[in-house]
C-alpha cells in the first residue's frame, strides 16, 4: 500500500510546466493521493491533472477568497474532502532594496503572505481531522541573498503563520510545516538557473555540492504530508546544508560568469 492511498491532496502554483508544483503533485499522486491541482493557466493545469488522473482548478488566484473558496469546495465535491495542502507559490522578486517599489512590495506581500494566510483558511475550513499543510519556503528566510528583501521577509512571515496554525490545529491532529529549498533549478529561476557558473557559484557554498532539484522538494513533501511523520511547526531545511554557510555575494556570482566566459573565448 502506497503511503498516501485515500488522501486528497490540494497543490496550488502547478499551472507552470516543470515547475517545483508540479513535480510535488507527480510525487504525491505517485505515493497514491488524488490530486487537485490548481493555478491560474488553464492548459498546462488539464494537462498536468488529465496525467495523474485529477482535478483542475484553473483562474485560481492565490488572493482571491472566492477562488480559494471555489477550489475548496471543488475537491469536496470530487473526492469528499481534503487531507493535504500545499503552497507552492511565489514570485522571485529580485530587486536592490531603494529600488524595489511600493507596488511591488504590494505585489509579493499579496502573493506570498496574505494570499498564504487566505489558501490555509480555505483549505482549513474543508480540511479532514489529521490533515497536512505545507509551505513551501526559502532559505532565504533563514540566511541572506543580496537584492532579495522583499521575497526573504514575506517568506519568513508565511512560516511564522505556519507555526501558529500548527499551534492552533494541533487538537485536530492537523500538521503544518514549511520546506525551505535553497537555490533550485526551476522556471522561476530563468536564465540563471540555466547558467552553469552560477549554479557553480551557488554549488560551492552547499556543503552537499550541488544546488537543489524539484524532486529533492518533492521528495521532502511526500514524507511530510505521510502518516509516518511526527512533526508539526517547524521548517525542513531541505536546501543541502547551505543555511551552514551563505549564499554567495552578487559580485561573486558575476565574477563567476566572467570567468567562464572568459575561459570559452577563442583564444587570440
Amino acid at each position: 500500500m502506497a503511503e498516501l492511498d485515500g488522501k486528497v491532496a490540494v497543490v496550488i502554483g502547478a499551472a507552470g510546466r516543470g515547475n517545483m508544483a508540479q513535480a510535488i503533485a507527480r510525487r504525491l499522486a505517485a505515493g497514491g493521493a488524488r490530486l487537485v491541482v490548481a493555478g491560474r493557466d488553464p492548459e498546462p493545469l488539464a494537462e498536468l491533472a488529465e496525467e495523474l488522473g485529477g482535478l483542475a482548478v484553473a483562474q485560481c488566484d492565490l488572493t482571491s477568497e472566492e477562488d480559494l473558496a471555489r477550489l475548496a469546495s471543488a475537491a469536496v465535491d470530487r473526492f469528499g474532502g481534503i487531507d493535504i495542502a500545499v503552497n507552492a507559490t511565489g514570485w522571485g522578486l529580485l530587486k536592490p532594496f531603494l529600488d524595489t517599489s511600493k507596488e511591488e512590495i504590494e505585489k509579493i506581500t499579496a502573493l506570498q503572505f496574505t494570499g498564504a494566510i487566505l489558501f490555509y483558511q480555505a483549505m482549513l475550513r474543508a480540511m479532514r481531522d489529521g490533515g497536512s499543510l505545507v509551505q513551501i519556503s526559502s532559505a532565504t528566510a533563514t540566511i541572506m541573498l543580496e537584492d532579495h528583501a522583499a521575497y526573504m521577509g514575506t517568506k519568513a512571515g508565511a512560516d511564522h503563520v505556519i507555526r501558529c496554525i500548527a499551534n492552533e490545529f494541533g487538537d485536530r491532529g492537523i500538521r503544518a510545516n514549511s520546506v525551505a529549498p535553497g537555490f533550485t533549478v526551476t522556471p522561476m529561476t530563468g536564465k540563471a538557473g540555466r547558467n552553469p557558473a552560477v549554479i557553480g557559484a551557488f554549488a560551492k557554498e552547499y556543503p552537499l555540492g550541488r544546488v537543489g532539484t524539484s524532486e529533492d522538494i518533492a521528495e521532502a513533501v511526500a514524507w511530510l504530508v505521510s502518516d509516518a511523520c511526527f512533526m508539526t511547526g517547524q521548517t525542513l531545511q531541505v536546501n543541502g546544508g547551505v543555511t551552514l554557510r551563505r549564499n554567495p555575494r552578487n559580485a561573486e556570482i558575476v565574477a563567476a560568469v566572467q570567468a567562464a566566459r572568459a575561459a570559452a573565448a577563442p583564444q587570440a
